[in-house]
């Protein structure tokens, strides 16, 4: 375990109700200051109580994306664990159970059993979640970690209970440490440090972080999961960084009063899910029309309608490139991970202020509620701000000329006077209007001023693509297959692309995460220089192939799609190009072995 290939992952599963958040938490913040770099995801339904939970958490040395396609220590909060997950235990592994209740599954006879009696080891305690603490005292020795370091993470964890809970969840912890240390096998080795401790964040929170960071003074939303985690970390924080937050009654309300928060100045965002934004779409074709800039979140989940709650899916594409009627400006963007979301918000921000027009991101539940370790260092708390062509300076009253708040320009961005600046009186509405802002509908619907208008929007992102860094291959250039990839599947593709390596299979890899604008002479350039293309997507009818294939007239070898709610796995992707490579079928949908 201390090699340079150190690799170790773990999962806890049982029913909602039973904790399993708090040794899932206590073990991630004990990991990653030992400065080991973390992703955990957390596989639960929409219910309070009941269902099933597997939560599944993986460490290394290196920064990782994904939960990996097995285990080394599976944790069984009850019997239906043991019966669905058994089976992913690596050869070495142990798995963890309540012997009271609990009976082994069939496993590899070199997978250890780690039995405890819980009832003997809680001293008959009441209290239903204690066996979750004995297993962290278990899991603490064998992984080779001083009782000390456990203990000091049940004080940070429960200190704002009282001495009473801190003293009874140390005492069933050693319980565990000591059972584990006189009746099982610890790990070979311990588990090795990493250069420095690192951060714990999802990425709900890197988007809110990434707000903040951006200068978001207005944040509103209506709680939908999988988005809800951005605005808690909002509302959390709101009054130390000065940020007005508004839960409102609906997500047409919420759009409503960021373009409002917008339209006077301040920078503005919301989160929602697919079903919300459904209901936003018409707003963010106001913010088009009126020229108001202003930030939405999709973090996506499986649809349609409230299809999946808790599941995950690339299945909203569509939804936002045809968010509102009508040709209308907008900018869409997909990030890969949690520190990709944090930096792409103060991007979007400055591009959506400098060519005034609405920006979509596109997330989904794998990233947004995924946890994943940070380094400080690489978070820049105070990026570039560019809010456009603002005017500031006010006009005297003896000034004849006229501010035009959509001036035709060469640009076709016109100069932004915020409400309230002297000898800049505008009208701002969703009907079309003249340069000054009258509806054209008023005197009589003119054509000419029509198409100007129209022309002039468009005008402004024209050549935005010149201010987006391009998509690039990664990988060996003369690869033998290129997979092409968007948004969240970037992690399980490049841990694809490792194990492809290992099995002789040259492959490298095209990330794509803006949408809009989209790269086109770039991409064409690159796919058809490609020996053979196979796009992978969590969803069922390819809608980021249907979209390439619209701006590019570029055709692919093959296919790659997931739509049953869970995400990929490493091992799915290199099935499916396998299977593909031999010629046995150019669609390829992987099976999800486990049910979860």
């Amino acid at each position: 375990m201390s090699s340079e290939q150190f690799d170790f992952s773990l999962a806890i599963g049982g029913a909602a109700g039973q904790g399993i958040a708090t040794p899932g938490n206590i073990l991630a913040r004990m990991f990653t200051r030992r400065g080991l770099s973390l992703y955990a995801y957390n596989a639960y339904q929409s219910i309070v109580r009941g269902g099933h939970i597997f939560l599944t958490m993986r460490i290394n040395r290196q920064a990782i994306y994904t939960h990996g396609d097995s285990l080394n220590m599976l944790v069984c909060l009850n019997q239906d664990t043991m019966d669905r997950h058994s089976s992913l235990m690596k050869s070495g592994g142990c798995v963890i159970y309540d012997s009271d209740k609990i009976t082994p599954g069939e496993l590899a006879t070199d997978v250890q059993l780690c039995p405890l009696p819980i009832k003997e080891l809680s001293n008959k305690s009441r209290n239903k979640v204690i066996q979750n603490t004995i297993a962290l005292g278990a899991i603490n020795y064998l992984v080779g970690l001083e009782f000390e370091v456990l203990e000091n993470s049940l004080n940070l964890q429960f200190g704002r209970k009282g001495d009473a809970v801190v003293r009874e969840n140390s005492t069933a912890a050693l319980a565990g440490y000591e059972f584990a240390k006189e009746n099982f096998k610890a790990y070979p080795e311990p588990l090795p440090t990493g250069p420095k401790p690192l951060a714990l964040w999802t990425g709900n929170e890197a988007m809110a972080m990434g707000g903040a960071a951006a200068g978001v003074k207005f944040y509103s939303a209506y709680p939908m999961s999988p988005s809800t985690g951005v605005l808690h970390w909002m509302a959390q924080n709101a009054r130390e960084l000065d940020i007005m937050v508004r839960q409102a009654e609906d997500e047409i309300a919420v759009a409503n009063m960021i373009i409002g928060a917008a339209h006077v100045g301040a920078r503005a965002m919301c989160a929602t899910s697919g079903g919300g934004f459904a209901l936003m779409t018409e707003a963010v074709g106001a913010a088009s029309m009126m020229e108001i800039p202003a930030v939405f979140i999709n973090v996506q989940r499986a649809g349609p309608s409230t299809g999946v709650p808790t599941k995950t899916e690339q299945g909203d594409l569509w939804q936002a490139l045809g968010a509102s009627q009508g040709d209308f400006e907008r900018l869409i963007v997909a990030p890969t991970d949690a520190l990709d979301s944090f930096n792409v918000i103060p991007e979007l921000f400055n591009l959506c202020d400098e060519h005034q027009c609405p920006g979509i991101v596109i997330s989904d539940l794998l990233i947004a509620e995924g946890t994943f370790s940070a380094d400080p260092d690489d978070l820049n708390l105070n990026p570039k701000i560019n809010r456009g062509e603002i005017v500031t300076t006010s006009k005297s009253d003896a000034s004849d000329e006229e501010y035009l708040r959509y001036k035709i320009t060469d640009s076709g961005i016109s100069p932004r006077a915020l409400p309230g600046l002297k000898g800049h009186v505008h009208v701002v509405a969703t009907d079309e209007h003249d340069q000054d802002g009258v509806l054209i509908s008023d005197e009589y619907t003119n054509p000419h001023k029509r198409r100007r208008m129209v022309e002039k929007r468009a005008r402004k992102i024209a050549d935005i693509t010149d201010k987006i860094k391009a998509p690039t291959l990664e990988g060996d250039t003369d690869a033998e297959v290129t997979l092409i990839g968007w948004g969240s599947t970037y992690g399980v593709i490049k841990e694809a692309i490792e194990q492809l390596t290992e099995k002789g299979v040259k492959v490298n890899h095209l990330p794509i995460r803006w949408i809009v604008p989209f790269h086109s002479k770039e991409i064409i350039e690159i796919v058809e220089n490609a020996k053979h293309t196979i796009i992978i997507e969590n969803n069922y009818s390819g809608q980021f192939y249907r979209y390439m294939r619209s701006e590019t007239g570029l055709s692919i070898d093959g296919h790659i799609r997931k739509y049953d709610g869970e995400p990929f796995m490493p091992h799915h992707i290199v099935d499916s190009v396998l299977e593909q490579l031999d010629g046995k079928t150019n669609h390829s949908v992987p099976v999800q072995e486990i049910m979860v």
